[in-house]
């Protein structure tokens, strides 16, 4: 584990829109991701994953022009997902306003892509994305596409080759556990965090600040990234038993996409059963600090939980 865990904002765009889903499946609208970004910036979050869910799915390249509305609202990393599929896609990308991008089905398809692209820009530039989803018979397995089409590669020879390859940091996103709120795939971050000589990011199932700790301590990762328990917490409906579109807004008072109503009032969908407990960044850094365990919480997060 580093000196310090990071705690790291997952957003997930399609469009213009920030959405959410379940098992990278079924988006849910939520608003603008750049909105949201500026609340969670304000929270204390140490860096953001932007991902476009489609880009490499359609074969085209990462949105620019959201990912400079993003960077131009925030002041911490920005690492982008999705669509990178050449060394032009990185350096538009860079030029957008990231600091970092990770790569996962452009890899997968020529693994040498990875090399050159950290030879070019330096491995603290290039993250790889790992979509792992367990099967059936318990094998971890790299899918594609945010989560479209399986590999047929394994997730732990995977991770061990692309640190070879020059990859500086490994997001593991546990396709069967996103958006469930049952927590983080404890197990199968621990096995590539204990093996990798990189930080490792765990990602997908937080649904409580106690989840957020089993994987640093248990998984022993390095940042965790999280969305919907975040999301859940910065868009609450004024009224949560009767509400109109007019009824659903921002913590910071602006509007909610109508397309979310249900999806906030019950967790998804009007799915009671999953059991995401609403959050926000600065309340998991507290209790991970209040647990022993390293976090940056800033001077004026302090002095606002003081407040009466």
């Amino acid at each position: 584990m580093t000196s310090s865990v990071r705690i790291i904002v997952r957003l997930e765009v399609k469009g213009p829109n920030l959405v959410k889903g379940l098992c990278f499946d079924g988006f849910r609208v939520l608003g603008h991701p750049e909105t949201f970004a500026s609340i969670y910036d304000d929270d204390g979050a140490d860096e953001f994953l932007y991902v476009d869910t489609v880009a490499s799915l359609y074969q085209r390249s990462p949105q620019f022009d959201v990912i400079r509305r993003i960077a131009a609202k925030t002041t911490v990393p920005l690492t982008v997902a999705g669509g990178i599929r050449s060394i032009e896609d990185i350096h538009s990308v860079l030029r957008a306003g990231a600091d970092k991008v990770a790569i996962n089905t452009a890899a997968l398809a020529t693994p040498d892509f990875l090399k050159v692209a950290s030879g070019r820009f330096g491995s603290q530039c290039i993250a790889v994305s790992i979509e792992a989803h367990q099967n059936s018979n318990g094998q971890y397995e790299c899918w594609t596409n945010f989560g479209r089409q399986k590999s047929g590669v394994d997730v732990f020879e995977w991770a061990e080759r692309v640190v070879n390859l020059g990859a500086g940091e490994i997001i593991v996103s546990a396709v069967h556990n996103d958006g469930l709120g049952v927590g983080f795939d404890v197990e199968l971050t621990r096995r590539i965090a204990t093996a990798s000589p990189v930080p490792v990011v765990a990602s997908c199932g937080a649904g409580s600040p106690e989840h957020f700790r089993d994987v640093i301590v248990k998984g022993k990762a390095d940042a965790v990234a999280a969305a919907a328990i975040f999301h859940y917490q910065a868009a609450k409906p004024v009224d949560r038993m009767w509400m109109s579109y007019d009824g659903a807004q921002l913590r910071n008072g602006d509007p909610a996409d109508s397309g979310n109503i249900e999806f906030l009032n019950c967790g998804y969908g009007g799915i009671r059963e999953l059991d995401v407990k609403p959050t926000s960044v600065g309340d998991v850094k507290r209790y991970l600090a209040a647990h022993g365990l390293p976090v940056r919480i800033s001077a004026d997060a302090v002095r606002i939980q003081a407040c009466p």
